[in-house]
């Protein structure tokens, strides 16, 4: 997941080596053909579970109608708003996002740890996004010559967060359903890069205007956007879909970095800051601790105890949750399902 967002984090820097490519065609490109090269790759898997994806083809329509938004909302809003403005925002409203859509449609329950670290997290963005406006004001950014076209990049911005944290559900929805990580996000991208390609034939012929914007295009296809999203189909296997979007919060401090390193640009003290209170975030996220078992299983019967390994919690933890042998009345109508856990808990 982690590598995921430091591919992620060059797109931004990518896109500026070929400046007379609208963003339009750029998310056509990188999206479009990265989704369709994916499902092209998983297209064995696909066939084979077609059955479970025509089961649930309405998670697999919402999650390719959010792989065909968010590059042209995400794009655009780093050529309004500059290019550390608009990830921080578009990558930083991502988890707050998905903590909403687990909460009103899973009815998941968020852990004090994951509100710990996506704080962090937050904070660093925003002070990330206050350091990018603070050189906008001073002339030296990119959005200092319209204040208008800042917000728009902004508004733009948060649309992407809310459609990457829509297909990141999505895909984890199936994944946790029986569907493999292949056919699931062979599926959901694949699916989007249809969706884009109208957009890609009306807006990509500067794509082909010069080996550079070609190379560029070519890129974001295979690096940024196939292998970064195979790695993110890897760990949304593994993790709830709101610690994946928290983790890729890496993604604007590598976008930031790449800005300074390599387009130029200055980030002042304040955006250092923001930095390491994402490191922090993701410190806090990924450092596996240990926790002891609740109170009352620890109370409920004697004698010979089993450990019931537990899934995962999504930030490295797992809890030893034991049950004793005979069974008693606290545990004798317990049951496991294997995508929510132990029932009752």
């Amino acid at each position: 997941m982690l590598v995921a967002s430091v591919l992620w984090g060059t797109t931004g820097t990518a896109a500026t080596f070929a400046p007379q490519v609208g963003p339009l065609a750029i998310g056509a490109a990188a999206m479009g053909l990265g989704g369709l090269l994916q499902a092209a790759v998983a297209g064995r898997s696909i066939a084979r579970f077609r059955a479970g994806l025509r089961a649930r083809w309405r998670t697999v329509l919402v999650g390719g109608a959010g792989v065909a938004l968010y590059p042209l909302a995400f794009y655009t809003s780093m050529r309004l708003a500059g290019v550390a403005v608009g990830t921080v925002v578009s990558i930083g409203s991502a988890p707050l996002a998905s903590a909403l859509i687990e909460r009103a449609i899973d009815r998941r329950r968020l852990s004090r740890r994951w509100t710990a670290g996506a704080a962090l997290g937050v904070a660093g963005t925003v002070l990330l996004c206050a350091a990018e406006a603070a050189g906008a004001g001073s002339g030296s950014g990119p959005g200092s010559d319209s204040a208008v076209r800042t917000v728009v990049g902004v508004g733009l911005g948060l649309l992407a967060g809310v459609t990457y944290a829509v297909y990141a559900w999505a895909a984890h929805r199936l994944i946790t359903h029986g569907v493999p990580s292949r056919a699931a996000m062979g599926s959901v991208f694949g699916l989007g890069g249809l969706m884009l390609v109208p957009v890609l034939l009306a807006t990509g012929a500067p794509l082909v205007a010069s080996w550079t914007n070609a190379g560029v295009g070519l890129y974001m296809a295979l690096v940024p956007m196939f292998t970064g999203y195979v790695l993110f189909g890897f760990g949304l296997a593994r993790v709830p879909v709101s610690t994946a979007t928290t983790l890729s919060l890496l993604e604007p401090a590598v976008a930031a970095v790449f800005a300074v390193l390599v387009v130029g640009e200055r980030l002042p003290v304040l955006g250092w800051a923001g930095i390491v209170l994402v490191v922090a975030c993701l410190g806090v996220l990924t450092v596996p601790s240990r926790r002891t078992r609740p109170r009352s299983l620890r109370r409920a019967g004697s004698g010979r105890t089993a450990a019931v390994p537990a899934p995962s919690d999504g930030a490295g933890d797992a809890v030893d949750r034991r049950v004793t042998s005979p069974p008693t009345a606290a545990t004798e109508h317990r049951t496991v399902d294997p995508a929510n856990g132990p029932a009752g808990v």
